[in-house]
């Protein structure tokens, strides 16, 4: 196997002596053997966003973020910190949603969050 890696990176000569002889390299191989992670994220001050997006930037992370601390402190810093959250989502073609209070999850452009139809309040037959 190494002597055909080394006929591969070798001179053009050494490359038209090999034949039919090649090697396949499978560029996609790294994405099959990543498994996906759920990592769990306390939003306790603005900075922590910093840590939060450097996961999702690797692609292979879902962000279940608990925002009560921040929220309770300062929510005009909230407001900041998950407004540049929902950009870099938005620029990695992912998904968004916020659950109770309490909880956003982060999920990168494999995957998403179902997010039920709103519905629009029933015409009362009286009206």
């Amino acid at each position: 196997m190494f002597n055909k890696i080394k006929k591969a990176f070798g001179s053009p000569s050494d490359v038209e002596s090999m034949g039919d002889e090649y090697l396949e390299i499978d560029l996609h191989q790294e994405k099959k053997d990543k498994k996906i992670a759920v990592k769990l994220f306390v939003l306790k001050q603005y900075e922590d966003v910093n840590d939060i997006l450097a996961a999702l930037r690797e692609g292979y992370c879902i962000a279940v973020i608990d925002i009560k601390i921040l929220r309770k402190r300062d929510p005009i810093e909230l407001k900041r910190a998950v407004s540049k959250i929902k950009k870099t989502t938005d620029a990695l073609e992912g998904s968004i949603a916020g659950f109770l209070e309490d909880t956003i999850i982060v999920t990168p452009s494999f995957a998403q969050i179902y997010k039920e139809p709103s519905r629009a309040p029933k015409e009362s037959r009286f009206s």
